[in-house]
């Protein structure tokens, strides 16, 4: 089974139905929610997530998306030694480079999936969109 990322793009795009990435979104986490792949995600993707959906809903109704979202994701640790080694990779986006790391050090995540693939450029792991990922798991099928 797939172990991907699903960065906060992803999860932005399918809460505020982003056309036309929501559909894709959405596809990968029915996918996490039938258990075909397991999906995963950071603190600080919790924490930005929370923030977005605070500026357009009550802190209630976000905590009920969020709990959802938990419901069907993992969350990766997250501590000091994945904070240094971002701080000082040649990630230029430091969010990125968090969950990057956060990845690598997890040590079973095989994909990570983003709309921003140029922003992990440097990662080991494999980067795709959601879009691009899942023609990909179709054709493997």
């Amino acid at each position: 089974m797939d172990k991907v990322l699903i960065d906060t793009d992803v999860v932005l795009d399918f809460f505020f139905d982003k056309k036309p990435f929501s559909e894709h979104a959405a596809i990968i986490f029915s996918l996490c929610e039938l258990k075909s792949i397991q999906g995963f995600i950071t603190p600080v993707i919790c924490s930005n997530v929370y923030y977005l959906l605070r500026q357009t809903a009550k802190h209630e109704k976000v905590i009920e998306k969020l709990n959802q979202l938990l419901s069907i994701t993992d969350v990766l640790d997250m501590n000091k030694e994945i904070v240094r080694t971002a701080l000082n990779s040649k990630f230029k986006d430091f969010e990125d480079a968090l969950q990057n790391y956060a990845a690598v050090k997890s040590g079973i995540i095989d994909t990570i999936l983003t709309r921003n693939i140029k922003d992990y450029k440097n990662s080991e792991i494999a980067v795709f969109t959601p879009e691009d990922y899942l023609k990909l798991k179709i054709a493997r099928c």
